[in-house]
């Protein structure tokens, strides 16, 4: 062999040498003691992180994060805490972001089970913060705090990068392993709005009918359609409705005072494509994507990251802005996603967030109960938006959200759910269980709001259900009635306006009229709703869609129901046992009630139809549940604890005592309240805050938390 080959052989041995070594054998920099990032004292050796490397927050250490730097660090490992400085703006760059009790490296950017345990070496100096009670060793990530958010001039951003040789199913991510996670920007008074007046192709400006003078030239907002894009419901490619919406994103110029008609104007970049629909009553929606606080993927084209808050986790989210985020086709990794946290997240919340251009869902709650989103802004997604699992899901509060161009993706492998063809559903559920108030769903490929439950080959839908005395029971989530369901909407709807345990479009188009009313008529009795116990629907609005509501069981109580611009109000519904007042119809392009079905005589004994009154309209009602109060915000001021919660029921609640002192009712008969108790400075304070409802049912587990 010639003296050259034999030169560059070897150079090639040694270059396999160090890539191996370099893809194995990470750079790993472990916090000395507390301190700003930028300094170098922070750090073992004396040398700040570099890119590339894997750090980690030791226990027991606080790390302010202080910098707006481009470097991009593989692993942001928090089993201290860390805390983003407010005297400045702030950017830090990583693979994976994980809050987790342990010092030993670890990329695993889905699961924490099976984690390694926490160093006995780790240093344990005491720290805390005024707030909600959380404990010096449990890992804690904090982006603002309750009452202390990221000031308005500042920003503070997580942007995630896949790195090379991470698992790209996993990875990017922020990851909450049981720790406790704050993410708070500057609070808005209104996060979205409705127009005041229509407007027309060109103009350069929209008036809404509420102030909106915290919102700033600069700000991303969007228009929503208002027409239903009835050329797309046959044939075609399905993943362009999406890119045919004609909600439209718009930056602003100036906003107004309020003008002479009572709207306040809101001046745009340049002119709108579309016209936009709002009358008296029915209106389009004006929503702010801008928020100071960020979590984004840093490649939207390529690899992007989703976040995941597990069992035991704490903390909260507040006008934080997740966007680019939720990887396609990929179950579990979502923009934002609540894991299996069960009840221990009672009294969580997620309140103003804006989710945008996701690749898989907006907000995922699975397996998860009592938690709180509320005035939320989710634009553009592929598959569901605001979405419930798998059927365990009770008692959580989603209100006032809006859920805009949700288009059509694929099932997800391995999903527990597995006749869900995951078309497109502003709200997705499917126990309902809980409450649903005052949101809207605008412009989505399939629904605006879907119950899917029945049993089918993989899924039993007799499951395991926290009762409202904590235990845990079985129970027959087909027939478990809305906590409440009421002031809902939805528009521009290529399909159905609510869809609840109704039928599903087959594959390929057209309707397969015939076979589906004998699955309609079956599935419904085989799961009737006890006598008693209706799916309550208050007030719900539907309009410039196809069908308003379509019904595939029995017991329905339609309390109020207005439907306009659309080809039926009530759709090939099962109507049995159910009851409707309070409708209205306007400009119906078909029918007001279309061709209505029975589910035909049960094979029950003449005893046990009599029993349980199968054949009876809605006459009654029992609400033999307490009411459930949720603490979601406790900040203490000196010697002053300000403490903010919701509280759940389907009957009026009457009152809420917080350590046996009244709170006052905010809105809708405690369904939003505060009070103000005091506790000396430096004394920790215990909470019990209980509910009562106008039956006398009081609460039998009260929520509990400690204030530091």
């Amino acid at each position: 062999m010639r003296p050259f080959s034999i030169l560059a052989f070897a150079a090639l041995l040694l270059v396999t040498s160090i890539s191996a070594v370099s893809a194995a054998e990470q750079s790993v920099v472990f916090s000395k003691q507390s301190g700003p990032w930028s300094a170098e004292a922070t750090w073992d050796g004396g040398e700040l992180p570099e890119a590339g490397d894997q750090v980690v927050i030791r226990a027991g250490h606080e790390v302010v994060y202080d910098l707006e730097s481009r470097k991009v660090y593989r692993l942001v490992q928090i089993a201290g805490t860390l805390r983003f400085a407010q005297d400045r703006s702030t950017l830090l760059n990583a693979g994976l972001v994980s809050l987790l009790a342990s010092e030993e490296p670890t990329e695993e950017g889905f699961d924490c089970t099976d984690m390694p345990e926490p160093s006995a070496h780790a240093h344990h100096d005491h720290h805390h913060h005024h707030g909600m009670h959380t404990t010096a060793l449990v890992p804690t990530l904090l982006i603002g705090e309750p009452g202390n958010p990221i000031p308005a001039e500042h920003t503070a951003t997580i942007r995630l990068h896949y790195v090379e040789g991470m698992d790209k199913e996993s990875c990017p991510a922020l990851i909450n392993c049981g720790g406790h996670m704050e993410i708070h920007g500057q609070p808005m008074r209104n996060t979205w709005v409705k127009m005041h007046r229509a407007s027309d192709i060109g103009d350069e400006r929209v008036t809404v009918v509420e102030s909106i003078e915290d919102w700033k030239p600069g700000d991303h907002i969007i228009v929503t359609g208002t027409q239903e894009q009835r050329e797309r419901r046959r044939g075609g490619p399905s993943g362009g409705f999406i890119d045919t919406a004609q909600t439209e994103e718009r930056h602003i110029v100036k906003v107004g005072s309020k003008d002479f008609s009572g709207g306040y104007t809101i001046t745009l970049d340049k002119p709108l494509t579309f016209a936009h629909y709002a009358d008296d009553e029915f209106k389009a929606e004006v929503a702010n994507l801008t928020r100071n606080v960020i979590v984004e993927s840093a490649n939207p084209d390529g690899v992007r990251g989703h976040t995941m808050i597990h069992v035991e986790s704490k903390g909260s989210i507040s006008y934080a802005e997740f966007r680019h985020l939720g990887k396609r086709d990929l179950l579990g990794r979502y923009s934002l996603h609540f894991h299996l946290c069960g009840q221990t997240m009672r009294g969580s919340s997620v309140i103003g967030a804006s989710i945008w251009d996701s690749h898989n869902r907006f907000l995922t709650i699975h397996g998860t109960d009592s938690i709180v989103v509320r005035d939320c802004v989710g634009y553009k997604s592929v598959g569901h938006g605001f979405f419930l699992e798998d059927g365990t899901e009770t008692n959580n509060i989603l209100d006032h959200n809006l859920s805009a161009v949700v288009g059509p993706g694929k099932p997800l492998p391995k999903q527990v759910v597995p006749y869900d063809k995951n078309r497109g559903a502003g709200f997705w559920f499917a126990n309902c269980h809980n409450v649903f108030t005052r949101n809207v769903a605008a412009e989505c490929a399939e629904y605006g709001y879907r119950f899917e439950n029945k049993e089918a080959d993989g899924f039993n839908p007799h499951l395991t259900i926290r009762e409202v005395h904590g235990s845990l029971t079985s129970k027959d989530t087909r027939v478990m009635p809305f906590i409440r369901f009421q002031d809902n909407e939805a528009h521009t709807m290529r399909f159905f306006c609510l869809n609840l345990r109704g039928v599903s479009r087959p594959d390929g188009g057209g309707l397969d009229i015939y076979d589906q009313n004998l699955s309609l008529a079956q599935e419904a009795a085989e799961a009737i709703p006890t006598p008693g116990y209706p799916f309550w629907i208050r007030n719900f609005k539907g309009w410039e869609s196809n069908w308003g509501i379509h019904l595939g069981t029995t017991g329905v109580f339609v309390d109020g129901l207005n439907v306009f611009r659309s080809d039926v109000a009530i759709w090939r519904s099962i109507m049995d046992g159910s009851g409707y007042r309070g409708l209205q119809t306007k400009e119906m392009r078909v029918n007001d009630i279309h061709n209505p079905l029975s589910m035909g005589m049960p094979a029950v004994s003449e005893e046990e139809a009599s029993e349980k009154r199968i054949f009876r309209g809605v006459s009654s009602f029992i609400d033999d549940l307490p009411p459930q109060t949720v603490i979601t915000k406790a900040v203490r001021h000196g010697s002053l604890v300000h403490i903010e919660g919701s509280t759940s029921d389907t009957s009026d609640v009457k009152s809420v005592t917080v350590n046996g002192q009244p709170a006052r009712s905010c809105r809708d008969h405690f369904a939003q309240w505060e009070i103000t108790l005091e506790a000396p400075a430096g004394q920790s304070l215990n909470l019990t805050a209980v509910a009562e409802d106008v039956n006398g049912l009081k609460e039998i587990a009260p929520h509990q938390l400690v204030v530091q």
